[in-house]
């Protein structure tokens, strides 16, 4: 459950960094955004094996 409030809070605190993005057009926004997108995917991934390795107990 850690693991799905830290991907919870990222997308929150990537929120402010994306509207930059399209909003304003903040090219660096739009780095750190990706930046965080892609850690959000390597948690979301962590979250699918420890939810699958719980279901085959």
């Amino acid at each position: 459950m850690k693991r799905f409030f830290e991907l919870k809070t990222l997308i929150i605190s990537a929120e402010s960094d994306a509207r930059k993005f399209y909003e304003r057009g903040n090219k660096a926004a739009g780095v750190r955004l990706r930046k965080a997108l892609l850690l959000g995917k390597t948690i979301a991934q962590d979250i699918r094996k420890e939810v699958s390795a719980k279901k085959n107990v």
